[in-house]
Formats: C-alpha cells, structure tokens, sequence
C-alpha cells in the first residue's frame, strides 16, 4: 500500500491543489483495522524476553516481519495502545501499517506517529527485534 492522493478542490485560500487520500492509503481506518485481529502468542511474554535477553533475536526488517514473532513491545503513538506485546506473531495488517507509517514520515517529516519498538538500522531500514525460530 502507498500513500497515493488525487485532487479534490482548489484551496482558496492559498490556491494550491487540495489533496486526499485514496481509498488503498487509508490510515485512519488502517489505525483502527490493526486492533481488530486477535493476536496470535506463539510464545508466553517471559519466553519472549529471555530470547532477547540471551541474545536469541534478529532484527527483522518491515518487509520480512508478516509471521515472524516479535521479541518486543510495539506501540504505536498516538494512540500509545500496544499493538503487539513480546512472544505474539505479526500480521500482514500490522507490517501494511508500518509500511504506511514510514512512507507517510518520508512524505510529511514530522508528521508522522511514533511507534515504540520499531527500530532503524545503520542504513535507514526499519526493523523490529524478533524471536529466532
């Protein structure tokens, strides 16, 4: 999914072409579609965290993250509700989400949500710590 706007009006104010978003880049809905899935634990909180603590995690880029089993707390700000607690697999909805999220703080800096647990690696990539299975 990406950000795609088409034109809907004229400012008057400022004259300049007035956009929305497309149907495919709707993140209001999106925000809320991601707490509709029951969450699948693969593993109990405390397994997730002496993975992590004894170093048995990799960061997982966005793109390879659907089914893997997060090794961290990923919440995203607003609305600062945890999406995935360690030891529960991501989703298809949830990497759209991030997908989505980083493509609208490409477009707009400063803009964008903040979501804890989402981590960036020395050459931009977006990662979350993952279980290795």
């Amino acid at each position: 999914m990406s950000i795609r706007s088409t034109p809907s009006s004229v400012c008057a104010s400022c004259a300049i072409a007035c956009t929305r978003p497309t149907a495919a880049s709707d993140i209001a809905n999106l925000t809320t579609d991601i707490y509709l899935d029951a969450p699948e634990v693969a593993l109990l909180p405390t397994d997730a965290w002496a993975a992590m603590t004894s170093g048995r995690i990799e960061h997982v880029a966005i793109d390879d993250l659907a089914g893997r089993v997060t090794a961290v707390l990923l919440t995203p700000y607003p609305p600062g509700i945890p999406l995935l607690v360690p030891g529960e697999r991501v989703t298809e909805r949830i990497v759209e989400y991030l997908r989505v999220e980083a493509e609208l703080a490409a477009q707009f800096p400063g803009f964008n949500g903040i979501t804890h647990g989402l981590g960036t690696a020395a050459d931009g990539t977006h990662t979350v710590a993952c279980v290795v299975e």
